[in-house]
């Protein structure tokens, strides 16, 4: 077993991924699936004592542009958001299984929106998750994780009004004074609901990654470099069977940041990032911000 200083280091990073602002018809968020992770999101232990990570992240994204159904950057649909994501995780092994970990956990999204001349804000979708993971070496993690963000908020335009399940494969890689954690994933939404003088329509897949390379500067700071990517499917009009115009959207978003050991039970990491290349979507100009706090 790995001493309990290690432990509370990889731990206070990990926390397995988290959600961004779900989409609705109405609207699109303009943030990628899990962007809000950081550098050794994924440096996991095996092999520990039961322990639990409360984790606050939150982001602002100014899209004062989008990008058209050719990938041409225009003035349009500007928006402002505000989101919050509060998650608790508790992370165990087991005897019977040796060399492998688990994380159980359960994250409320908030969330604040300032868009065509309207704001409004409120709690968004409640998600409960499930990540499992092993090590085949010494420097290296491998895994997956799981979540079904429900349909609730606590007002309507908050809410997702689907379910939808988002599952990836992660990765970590640990160097001496390097770090390179990812993870490749899918989003699968439920059919919306028929509702009587209304069109019943299927959310095209999600496909996303999220990769960051952290340089170990010293044991208090480490700056990093982010990589986001996004492609989502056409929504499909069930009621008059064809896909609903320029709904596909893609996006691919690159950022800096710095994380901060503050402490063997906290952590805090900021960035900035912009989208690079996209398709019927909002730009990302986005900050965000990730504190942690392990006991």
């Amino acid at each position: 077993m790995r001493d309990m200083c290690h432990l509370r280091k990889t731990a206070l990073a990990a926390a397995a991924c988290v959600l961004s602002l779900a989409w609705t018809q109405s609207a699109r968020s303009s943030d990628i699936t899990f962007a809000v992770i950081g550098p050794h999101e994924y440096d996991l232990p095996v092999n520990f004592d039961p322990f639990n990570v409360l984790v606050q992240y939150g982001d602002g994204n100014a899209a004062g542009n989008a990008y058209d159904g050719s990938g041409n950057r225009v003035p349009k649909d500007g928006s402002h958001t505000w989101t919050g994501l509060t998650k608790y995780v508790h992370f165990r092994s087991f005897d019977a299984i040796p060399n492998v970990g688990f994380a159980f956990e359960l994250i409320q999204a908030s969330s604040y929106v300032l868009a065509n001349g309207q704001s409004y804000g409120g709690l968004g979708t409640t998600i409960p998750g499930f990540a499992a993971w092993f090590k085949p070496n010494a420097h290296s993690t491998f895994g997956f994780q799981t979540f079904m963000e429900s349909p609730s908020g606590t007002r309507d335009a908050l809410a997702s009004h689907e379910w939808t399940n988002i599952t990836s494969f992660l990765f970590d890689y640990e160097w001496k004074h390097f770090s390179f954690d990812g993870d490749l994933g899918a989003t699968v939404t439920a059919t919306s609901q028929h509702l009587r003088l209304q069109h019943s329509y299927t959310p095209g897949r999600s496909f996303f990654s999220n990769l960051r390379f952290g340089w170990k500067a010293s044991p208090l700071m480490e700056p990093f470099f982010a990589f986001d990517w996004q492609n989502t499917g056409g929504i499909y009009d069930n009621t008059l069977s064809r896909y609903v115009a320029d709904s596909n959207a893609r996006e691919v978003a690159l950022g800096t940041g710095i994380m901060f050991n503050l402490s063997k039970k906290s952590s805090l990491t900021l960035r900035y990032a912009h989208s690079v290349e996209g398709r019927n979507v909002p730009e990302t100009n986005a900050y965000y911000v990730k504190f942690v706090y392990l006991w």
